[in-house]
């Protein structure tokens, strides 16, 4: 069985996990490297798909500079989204073509990724077609949105278990309207969610799905390997 590199990094400010994200793909470009796959949360952020427009915000920049939520536009897929603490983060950087896997492939993984972690966590989750991520009967739970660059899979998606829900109304999240067509584990379940755990169980189902063994790493080492050029 394959190996992936699985760091937890905690919370997280969007632009740190970023980078670190981008300069890990750049690396696994130049040279065959073992999968990595980051866990995180981040401080508050709005980022913008590829297919996000700027009327997807509804807040006004004023309100969005008091309340510290700042915004970015990447290369994902997808619309537009909220990142913020009591949110589960999962980037998977991946080389598909050593996985065998197209990106509709890697989608299917994540989702089935999702409903696996929701039901240990007491939640029923089920799938609405052509809108990627987990839901709620009509609420979502969690999104979706990847990028692939040379072969190199990056972002990924987002569990929403028990966030500031009010954040999202500022945005048209994924392109959803209407009256708060977001919810969370701890909304669904009423009860506070084991942040710790529902990181080790997404991370868990992820590996198995895709088939590897995990190997944790640190972000210290992640660092000496960028600096060696090498992902050992």
């Amino acid at each position: 069985m394959s190996e992936i590199k699985l760091l937890k990094m905690g919370l997280t400010p969007y632009p740190e996990g970023l980078e670190l994200m981008r300069r890990l793909v750049a690396l696994k470009q130049q040279r065959p490297s073992p999968q990595v796959l980051l866990l995180l949360e981040h401080e508050p952020v709005l980022t913008m798909g590829r297919r996000a427009a700027d009327n997807d915000i509804l807040a006004p920049p004023e309100l969005l500079k008091r309340e510290g939520i700042a915004v970015h536009r990447v290369e994902r897929g997808g619309l537009m989204t909220y990142h913020g603490p009591g949110q589960l983060v999962a980037y998977p950087l991946l080389d598909l073509n050593v996985m065998r896997l197209g990106v509709g492939d890697l989608v299917r993984a994540l989702e089935r990724t999702l409903l696996a972690t929701l039901a240990d966590l007491g939640v029923e989750g089920n799938l609405h077609e052509g809108h990627p991520g987990a839901w709620y009967g009509d609420k979502k739970l969690a999104s979706i949105g990847v990028a692939v660059k040379r072969g190199i899979s990056m972002h990924g998606l987002a569990l929403n278990l028990d966030p500031n829900l009010e954040h999202f109304n500022l945005i048209n999240p994924c392109g959803l309207t209407g009256a708060s067509p977001m919810t969370s584990v701890r909304l669904v379940t009423g009860h506070q969610v084991d942040a710790a755990k529902a990181r080790d169980l997404l991370g868990s189902h992820l590996c198995r799905e895709l088939g590897l063994s995990s190997s944790p790493w640190t972000l210290e080492r992640a660092e000496d390997c960028l600096m060696e050029g090498r992902l050992v």
